[in-house]
């Protein structure tokens, strides 16, 4: 790369255990890191900890291993509600993934406040997860359901704004901070500002955001925000929602069982104070203890400093890619794109171009992303995306750049 990278990539690539593993007499590389993240041995070390050491159920046991195993647990949520500057850790319920924080917004809070003559607005970026349950509720409900266009470039286009609030009553707005398939930065205050001025909440993906750039809740003006673990080095199966509290409040539970009640009756059952009133049994524990470490390790490292190496990185890679005619690459300006590049290679499907790539011991990602309405407006049925994190180097890019030269003599 052209500049130097502000991280010292030798030795964070030495906390991943995946890159002992060689393909072809070399270490894989890794391009899928939007799909889900690699685990340091930081991570990989806490959690092993935990369940040799720590591991009870939490909330219940008066002994003292109960209360350590509590103690991480709820230590976990600090770090979380630190790490989006949540005004209360109240504010911040655990779940299995963002997916399933969304879908509890939109049951929660949707079934209670939508009706005929209410729209619902996503994007045309948005990936399934705030897209399909938002479909749901809204057919569900009689709810309207209306997108904000996006330009050729992948980007929003925002002066359709004011025509969607002329022609319909805006009550929910749903937003990714970071496209998935695109890259796309998304300019989610002035979109919050916007659905504020409409009477409307906004709820925010940040998936795709919070591994790679510094997330603040209350700067953003958001009013519900939903990440997962995996997507930032932590395990699969755990995620966070953080909602502003009165709204948490006013909702009913979107799960029923254990934890959360506070008492019940053969007549009457009464739940739990937040954030307990939404994490119904036994929840993933030594998760949300992995989930905390891997936010300490990537803050160790400096949001900054992970998305301005990611920059350099895509920089790098447009730059190699378009020196290829017979490839297509898609997204917005590199100034407002994540680490994230997706492309096709002319006459060849990609996942072929995928398969190819793997022989090379290259890992990308094939297919629709879960972005399927977005991949209608591009005009394609699929892409191939490239993605980076805090492990990916530049002689990563060259190998998928070779790579693809040898996707165009085999199949091009």
């Amino acid at each position: 790369m052209n500049t130097a990278s502000p991280l010292d990539s030798a030795v964070l690539r030495a906390d991943f255990p995946y890159l002992e593993e060689l393909a072809g007499g070399r270490p894989l590389a890794y391009l899928d890191s939007a799909s889900s993240t690699q685990k340091p041995r930081q991570v990989l070390d806490r959690m092993r900890a935990f369940y040799e050491h720590e591991y009870a159920n939490v909330h219940r046991g008066v002994y003292r291993l109960a209360e350590r195993a509590t103690e991480g647990y709820e230590s976990a949520r600090h770090t979380v509600a630190t790490f989006v500057n949540a005004p209360s850790e109240r504010e911040v319920i655990f779940t299995r993934s963002t997916t399933e924080a969304i879908n509890l917004v939109a049951y929660a809070w949707g079934l209670q406040h939508l009706g005929p003559g209410d729209t619902v607005l996503i994007t045309e970026l948005e990936h399934h997860a705030n897209f399909v349950p938002w479909q749901f509720i809204a057919s569900r409900t009689g709810a309207a359901f209306r997108h904000i266009p996006i330009d050729d470039a992948g980007e929003l286009q925002l002066d359709a704004l004011d025509g969607l609030a002329r022609d319909n009553s805006i009550k929910v707005v749903g937003v990714g901070l970071v496209s998935n398939s695109l890259g796309t930065i998304n300019p989610v205050e002035q979109i919050a500002a916007w659905a504020h001025e409409q009477g409307a909440i906004i709820v925010v993906d940040a998936a795709q955001a919070a591994p790679h750039r510094s997330i603040d809740v209350q700067a953003l003006g958001c009013d519900f925000l939903a990440l997962s673990s995996h997507k930032l080095c932590g395990p699969t199966g755990i995620g966070a929602l953080w909602g502003r509290r009165e709204l948490l409040e006013e909702m009913a539970p979107f799960n029923l069982g254990g934890e959360m009640i506070r008492s019940v009756g053969l007549d009457k059952t009464t739940f739990n104070e937040l954030p307990y009133k939404f994490e119904a049994g036994t929840p993933a524990i030594a998760e949300a203890v992995g989930f905390g470490a891997a936010i300490d390790y990537i803050t160790g490292i400096g949001l900054s400093a992970i998305e301005e190496h990611e920059h350099e990185l895509t920089r790098y890679a447009m730059a190699r890619l378009d020196e290829l005619d017979w490839v297509r690459v898609f997204g917005p300006p590199l100034e407002r794109r994540a680490g994230i590049v997706s492309f096709e290679v002319a006459g060849v499907h990609p996942h072929d171009v995928a398969q190819i790539l793997d022989w090379e011991g290259v890992a990308v990602r094939a297919g629709h992303h879960c972005t399927q309405p977005l991949m209608t407006r591009l005009g394609v049925a699929a892409t191939t995306r490239a993605s980076f994190y805090v492990y990916s180097i530049a002689e990563e890019v060259d190998r998928l750049v070779a790579g693809l030269h040898k996707v165009k003599e085999s199949l091009g």
